[in-house]
């Protein structure tokens, strides 16, 4: 099968790291989500299949930024002490597929600092 498109080939990137990368209750998997307009950011346990916490830039006080390193470092923040209140310490990272560059590094350094262990 060719891919044809950029979200295809992220799309495949991310089943290929979805296949080692599994979240439980007691270290769930941090998946990270950016499009060109928010950053999501959910802590999901695989196993019982649901969403302990969320974090996006669609409401609350992050929204209306714009989307850049700044933001993200925000978003990574928010996310951090979100999980912290949830009782959650380490998680398990996943990228979604997408480069670990400008913004998602400096959201996940900013988890780091808020306190998760990954």
């Amino acid at each position: 099968m060719k891919v044809k498109t950029l979200k295809e080939y992220r799309i495949r990137r991310h089943l290929r790291l979805r296949r080692k990368v599994k979240g439980s209750a007691e270290r769930p998997r941090m998946s990270v989500f950016l499009s060109n307009k928010h950053i999501y950011v959910q802590f999901i346990d695989d196993v019982a299949g649901r969403t302990l916490a969320a974090v996006s830039t669609v409401a609350g006080e992050l929204k209306d930024k714009p989307l850049n390193a700044e933001t993200a470092k925000a978003v990574g923040t928010a996310a951090g002490e979100a999980a912290k209140a949830k009782g959650i310490s380490a998680v398990v990272f996943d990228r979604g597929g997408f480069v670990y560059s400008k913004r998602l590094r400096a959201l996940a350094d900013a988890a780091r600092e808020a306190g998760l262990v990954f």
